[in-house]
């Protein structure tokens, strides 16, 4: 027969193990998201605030690619398909996004690097992608994007010789900010 103690400490040590799960369930998408950027992971570029300080006599050529979820309204492309830059040379891409629908709509974007190996190498100084994006009814922009391709690429035995990279993103429709998202319909497109 089990006594009520032993249906107790059975009781917490359940009840311990499901908090324990919720936690590290929680914590595995910031951790996730962490590892990626520290590792290329995924082609998961590096971020940095920093250009790389030397630049090769040698080439990279860099593609762009632009995709939208299933649902989100808008048009988005690169305003330039692809850039030769040296390798450690600081470019600028452009990406435009044009929001067609009669509501404001706010938009995040996922990105990686292809081939993944050239992920770690590749670091990203500014981008559109580190923050939510809204655009308001019939509205345009021009989204910037300041990168370079880390230098040390050419003495990674693998990555070594990579001279194409790909960097693609995908915008997801997101929740618009709560003092825009609590207006009625004709106040929330005049919201700056």
């Amino acid at each position: 027969m089990i006594r009520f103690d032993s249906n107790g400490k059975i009781a917490a040590g359940l009840v311990g193990v499901a908090l324990t799960m919720g936690a590290l369930a929680w914590a595995a998408v910031p951790f996730y998201n962490w590892f990626c950027q520290v590792t290329g992971y995924g082609g998961t570029p590096s971020v940095r605030t920093e250009t790389a300080g030397e630049v090769l006599d040698e080439y990279v050529t860099v593609r762009f690619d632009s995709n939208v979820a299933p649902g989100m309204p808008w048009e988005f492309k690169p305003i330039q398909r692809e850039m030769r830059l040296k390798i450690g040379e600081t470019g600028m891409a452009f990406y435009e996004a044009y929001n067609p629908s009669d509501r404001p709509v706010g938009g995040t974007a996922t990105y990686n690097v292809a081939p993944v190996l050239a992920g770690y190498y590749f670091t990203k100084i500014q981008c559109f992608c580190f923050t939510e994006q809204v655009l308001q009814p019939g509205e345009r922009v021009e989204m910037p994007v300041v990168f370079y391709v880390d230098p040390e690429i050419v003495n990674d035995p693998d990555a070594g010789r990579i001279r194409n990279i790909t960097l693609s993103y995908t915008f997801f429709e997101a929740d618009l900010p709560k003092p825009q998202a609590s207006l009625p319909p004709e106040k929330a497109a005049g919201y700056n």
